[in-house]
Order: C-alpha cells, then structure tokens, then sequence
C-alpha cells in the first residue's frame, strides 16, 4: 500500500487497537493510522474535507452506538466513500456476519486470533495483498 496513504481502525476494543498498531509497527508498515471508536465517528471522519481520504478501512463488527454492518450500509452507498477498500477485523465467525460483510462490499472479512502471533501474519497477508493491489 502507499506509505503516505493513512488507515481508518474503526474499533471500539482498546486492547484490540493496540494490538493492531502493534502489529503494524512490527511489520514496518509506516502508513499513519488513525482510530475511532465506531461507525458514526468513522463517517464524520471520512466526510471531513480536510482530512485525507485513508487507503484501507480496518473495521470491527460489534461496536456501540453505530456498529460495522451499518457503517457499511452507509458508506457503500455513498459515491464518494464506496470505492475506500474496507477489510473486517472482527472476532465473529457468524456466518451471516461473513455474509452481510460480502454483500456490503468488503475487501475482505479477517477473523481476530487470540494468539498474537497468528495475528500479526493475518496482518502481514492483509499488508502483502494491499502492497501488490492496484487501488483506484
């Protein structure tokens, strides 16, 4: 991915965040990350004119107030957001979870390890393939 792209963590879990700013900072992966704690601050962040569009959403599922599913409704449909590459980082194995995520146009649908290790090379796949995608 373009180092001087940021990444949106969408994820209400503080353990959860440092884990993954941990795991980037393992694998060298130097993009800014900025973190909110739920769908609604994701969109007002996103809507904001003088921030920089991130190149990859990392989003967790289960949060309050506006939860991964329903930002997906809402940012999937809007023309300006829709084509942001969005991957879930989530603990759920529901199937109709992997579902919806798919159908709401996800880039990809990760469940969260408990083993640290296991963790960090999901987020070395994720890092890979966006390295190699051609992202518009």
């Amino acid at each position: 991915m373009n180092p001087d792209k940021p990444m949106l963590l969408v994820e209400d879990d503080d353990v959860d965040a440092k884990t993954v700013l941990r795991a980037l900072k393992e694998l060298h992966i130097v993009n800014p990350v900025e973190r909110v704690t739920n769908g609604e601050e994701a969109l007002a962040r996103l809507r904001d004119p003088k921030r920089a569009r991130p190149g990859l959403i990392f989003l967790d599922l289960n949060m309050p107030v506006m939860g991964g599913l329903e930002f997906l409704q809402v940012a999937k449909t809007d023309e300006a957001l829709r084509r942001i590459p969005v991957v879930v980082l989530t603990t759920s194995r529901l199937e109709a979870d992997k579902i919806a995520s798919f159908d709401l146009c996800v880039a990809g649908y990760m469940v969260k390890p408990a083993d640290y290790l296991q963790f960090v090379n999901v987020m070395r796949t994720v890092n890979v393939y966006w390295s190699l995608s051609e992202a518009p």
